[in-house]
């Protein structure tokens, strides 16, 4: 009555229809968003693992249970056909240190590495300053460093033994012996089979590390050399001064993979061995750590020696890691 006599009119009764929409969500539609707000966080949280899962995987059955499982061989007498003959203990361990010819292959294997690594990361480094230059048909060049690395080992081992032939024969002893010098034997000489196996990883390798400091050297930027010429600074100069410092993480990890990589050389050894065995010569001259592992393994059948060599090598190259991180960080430091 009030409101009649004011003049205002009366307010409608609420109907079903606006009491529905006017209310709090439906009961479903609050389920449903929780489900996808719970999905949204667990994809957020769950797919990185998802995504590594496979290599995990893939990497405990074909890479740490045979690591693993080695060292319970390299703990027995294991043979191909016996299997386990039983527990020897230490007895493979011990053997090794007092063995000449682990020492005689880890001796091989060191001075292999001298003479191979060092020339390979220099002729390195100075293919990739001058590939970074403005030279004509520079991209034919970047693309040829990589043929040596893709090449067959068949091409390999054919280009090679007619390098290197025997002591009277090969491409280099005709050479000699026409400008009246003593032929070389290669495979015969400890300190020539280690030059012929030296040459041939750095045909392989040199041209691969070449690219990654050529990639390297194109992310420095080009104002610090175009300062550089401002001053004076002459190209030998600039690339001592500026190019090398500015590499430093690039040729630690290089110097890493490489005293990796040649710590269980093997290829180019049996490649340059005549009858392609695993012995590095009558001597044992040029015979590597992973050669010996093969013969004992395959020829001696003494699967728990091999083992324990494995894992010795492997310590030893944990080892060498370990001195060039201590290095590095030594360097970093200075």
């Amino acid at each position: 009555m009030t409101s009649l006599q004011d003049g205002a009119p009366p307010s409608p009764a609420p109907g079903p229809a606006d009491g529905a929409g006017a209310g709090p969500p439906d009961s479903r539609e609050r389920a449903r968003a929780r489900r996808r707000q719970m999905l949204s966080r667990l994809d957020v949280r769950a797919s990185p693992y998802a995504f590594i899962t496979p290599f995990f995987l893939l990497f405990g059955v074909f890479g740490l249970f045979p690591l693993l499982y080695t060292v319970w061989v390299s703990l027995h007498d294991w043979s191909l056909i016996g299997g386990n003959e039983g527990f020897a203990g230490l007895d493979n361990y011990v053997r090794l240190v007092s063995d000449e010819k682990f020492w005689n292959a880890l001796f091989n294997t060191l001075g292999i590495f001298t003479i191979a690594v060092v020339p390979q990361l220099l002729i390195a480094l100075m293919l990739a300053d001058t590939l970074n230059r403005r030279i004509r048909f520079a991209n034919v060049f970047r693309m040829t460093l990589i043929l040596p690395y893709i090449t067959s080992i068949a091409a390999l081992a054919i280009v090679f033994s007619t390098i290197f032939g025997g002591e009277q024969f090969g491409l280099i002893n005709q050479f000699l012996t026409s400008i009246g010098v003593d032929p070389v034997n290669w495979r015969g000489d400890r300190f020539a089979s280690w030059t012929a196996v030296a040459v041939m990883i750095d045909w392989r390798w040199t041209g691969y590390n070449a690219l990654i400091y050529l990639a390297a050297m194109q992310s420095i930027p080009k104002d610090v050399y175009e300062a550089a010429d401002l001053d004076g600074a002459s190209r030998m100069r600039q690339f001592v001064q500026i190019t090398i410092p500015l590499l430093r993480p690039t040729i630690i990890f290089t110097v890493i993979i490489s005293t990796i990589g040649q710590m269980q050389l093997f290829t180019e050894p049996v490649i340059f061995a005549a009858n392609q065995s695993y012995s590095g010569g009558t001597q044992g001259q040029f015979q590597t750590v992973m050669m010996l592992v093969f013969q004992e393994t395959f020829d001696y059948q003494n699967f728990g020696y091999a083992a324990a060599v494995s894992w010795v090598l492997f310590l030893i190259v944990v080892f060498m890691g370990l001195i060039n991180v201590w290095l590095t960080s030594r360097i970093k430091g200075a």
